[in-house]
């Protein structure tokens, strides 16, 4: 399974820990039609952009016992 920790939103920031044995996708409700900078271990892994709903999914590569911290910034 894939395990979330440490997670924490404000206004403009969504930040948590994954991890998991497997490459895991997850998916968030934010603004809708807005734009994103997301950051996994501080390394900007690009912009992105919620659909009309706000729904935005992201995938993150895990394995054995490694974990990731994930931070969405709002631009």
């Amino acid at each position: 399974g894939t395990a979330v920790e440490n997670f924490r939103a404000d206004e403009d920031t969504v930040s948590f820990r994954v991890s998991g044995t497997k490459d895991a996708q997850f998916t968030l409700e934010l603004e809708a039609d807005s734009e994103y900078k997301v950051y996994m271990d501080d390394v900007n892994v690009g912009d992105m952009k919620t659909n009309l709903s706000g729904k935005l999914s992201v995938s993150v590569e895990l394995g054995g016992d490694e974990s990731t911290e994930v931070r969405i910034v709002k631009m």
